[in-house]
């Protein structure tokens, strides 16, 4: 028996190698991203690994970063249908992306266990919204797991997989960012498929030895109703698994009843000690188990629904008129605010127990906000562009989802917008059809790989009266320097290839040394009546860190020498940070 400390993404990551899986696959997203990271650093770190793929000299386990989340579901779904365990995993906001396929795949079926691991963030830590994935599970009628701790995030992950290939259906695994970001030990089991350690492939797991029938997979009207019924008669024995789950548990005690679910059991039971005063209902694993429900609501006066996210429990145990006799308290009465997440401090007034917080008080500490690191080549872009738009008039800045995200902050006032993953160009493209002018776009390198380049198809179909920037910074920065899909001189083939004309596509650096001939050359772009895109390219701080550092990585060296990675050749028309001050 092994013990180790793990974040919770980490402990869902082992759980998901120790399943057997055949590969793993992800956008990085916080909270999310240190679940991929977790698969792609036990493989580079193991001795059997060569370089990543499969193959007789590895693992047998793929990891590759995918272009976006609904990508990266569709290759975790191509790799079930092939007979191999896939991981896939995200943030909440990223299952809207990958919504379409995660849909389909509940009518579908699957053929080898596929699991999606799932990072909300209740309190907005670094996200747009506090959406709760459990609304997608309710939504697509598949299970759901929740976790409370690692532990359980690590066992919870490799039960998914096997009751994935049970019932045949993608099985979701809800975190959210406490559990996500906090460590604790984890006892490890013996991996899937490990006969004796030091095997080439020990960790490959099985492989399911039959292709899927065909008919079941193409979702023609037909086919698709066939297969919708399908689902629906799973339905009773999804219910009655989770009835049975040892994830479910109910203890029966006093009138007062306090349904907990995933990370809030552990609030709960911070607050409250050894006391069993109350009567309590746990649940862990979804559809809602109606029959524990049922008991807990008869034996019960007043119940207290404590759940980390939207009141998804409270709501469905109301109903639309509530329970007569009933008093259900949480999110809904007011008991926990309706938004932010839950703390031990929370649940004990709402419990209306004395209790005295572990956590230190802030008292009169002057707010930090968020800013671009120093030396970022962002900072320089801004102070580019909104030098060259201000004698043109009141512009319209849309922005996208990245670090650049902060020119909304003084000095720079550069974003109006930042609403998804390639919502700078579509609005840009929106507002320039409405009239508007000076029109503005900026979104990162990463970002205009995941979902920035079919707005600009459009946007360039029109020739639309707009400026794109695309800041290449080489890298994901705001998730931590991971690959980006796009950038350098390949980022520029793309551009060019989507339609944008050559005469109006122009790489800058963005250095204060620069600075008069960027502004000059922005500035004739804007006011040019039609489409043009301006890549200011210049490597993050900390990619180029990474490269000067010890020991630092082969394909961060690439990235900071050449912004593209190993294809990089540097021409006149791209400066690279190597060429940089």
């Amino acid at each position: 028996m092994r013990f180790e400390l793990m974040l919770g993404d980490e402990a869902a990551a082992r759980g998901a190698i120790d399943a057997g899986i055949g590969g793993a696959f992800s956008y990085p997203g916080t909270p999310a991203t240190e679940i991929f990271e977790y698969v792609e650093e036990y493989l580079r770190n193991s001795p059997q690994y060569a370089g990543g793929g499969t193959g007789a000299d590895s693992l047998g386990i793929s990891a590759l970063w995918s272009a976006n989340e609904k990508v990266a579901y569709e290759e975790a779904l191509g790799m079930s249908y092939a007979g191999r365990r896939a991981l896939v995993s995200m943030k909440h906001v990223g299952v809207n992306v990958a919504a379409d396929p995660l849909m389909s795949s509940a009518i579908t079926g699957v053929n080898a266990g596929l699991v999606l691991v799932v990072g909300d963030d209740p309190g907005m830590h670094s996200s747009q919204n506090e959406q709760d994935t459990r609304y997608y599970h309710d939504f697509a009628q598949i299970p759901l797991f929740e976790p409370a701790n690692q532990q359980e995030a690590y066992d919870q992950v490799i039960e998914a997989f096997e009751y994935s290939e049970a019932v045949g259906l993608p099985v979701i695994v809800r975190m959210v960012t406490r559990l996500c970001h906090s460590r604790s030990n984890v006892r490890l089991r013996e991996p899937v498929g490990m006969a004796e350690r030091g095997e080439p492939t020990v960790l490959a797991g099985k492989r399911l030895p039959n292709r899927p029938e065909p008919n079941d997979w193409v979702l023609m009207p037909s086919n698709a109703r066939r297969r919708y019924r399908r689902l629906l008669d799973l339905q009773p024995r999804l219910l009655r698994d989770s009835e049975e789950s040892p994830w479910n548990s109910i203890r029966l005690s006093g009138r007062r009843g306090i349904i907990t679910c995933g990370l809030a059991r552990n609030y709960v039971d911070e607050v409250l000690g050894d006391s069993d005063d109350d009567s309590r209902l746990h649940i862990g694993r979804y559809p809602i188990p109606l029959a524990l429900l049922r008991r807990f609501v008869d034996h019960c006066n007043e119940i207290l629904v404590v759940e980390d996210g939207y009141p998804f429990i409270e709501r469905k145990l109301n109903g639309l008129l509530g329970l007569p006799g009933k008093a259900i308290k949480g999110r809904l009465t007011g008991d926990f605010a309706l938004d932010g997440e839950l703390t031990p401090d929370s649940v004990a007034a709402a419990l209306g127990v004395p209790f005295v917080s572990a956590a230190l008080p802030l008292g009169d500490l002057a707010a930090r906000p968020p800013q671009l690191c120093k030396g970022c080549p962002h900072a320089d872009s801004f102070k580019a562009i909104v030098e060259a738009a201000a004698p043109l008039g009141d512009a319209y800045m849309f922005s996208d989802i990245g670090c650049y995200a902060l020119g909304v902050l003084p000095p720079f006032r550069a974003v109006h917008s930042c609403v998804d993953m390639g919502a700078s160009i579509a609005m840009a493209h929106g507002a320039a059809q409405a009239g508007a002018h000076p029109v503005i776009s900026t979104i990162g390198d990463s970002t205009f790989a995941h979902s920035g380049m079919t707005p600009l198809i459009g946007a360039a179909h029109a020739n639309a009266n707009m400026t794109v920037f695309i800041l290449d910074n080489a890298t994901v920065g705001m998730t931590g320097t991971q690959e980006s899909m796009a950038c350098g001189e390949r980022l520029d083939h793309l551009i060019q290839g989507l339609g944008v004309h050559p005469d109006h596509l122009h790489v800058i650096e963005p250095l204060a040394k620069h600075h008069s001939a960027n502004v000059s050359l922005i500035r004739r772009e804007i006011e040019y009546r039609g489409l043009s895109v301006i890549v200011a390219r210049r490597a993050c701080i900390h990619v180029k860190r990474q490269s000067t550092a010890p020991g630092g990585a082969p394909q961060r060296e690439r990235a900071a020498e050449g912004s593209c990675g190993a294809s990089c050749s540097c021409t006149p028309l791209t400066v690279h940070a190597e060429h940089s001050d």
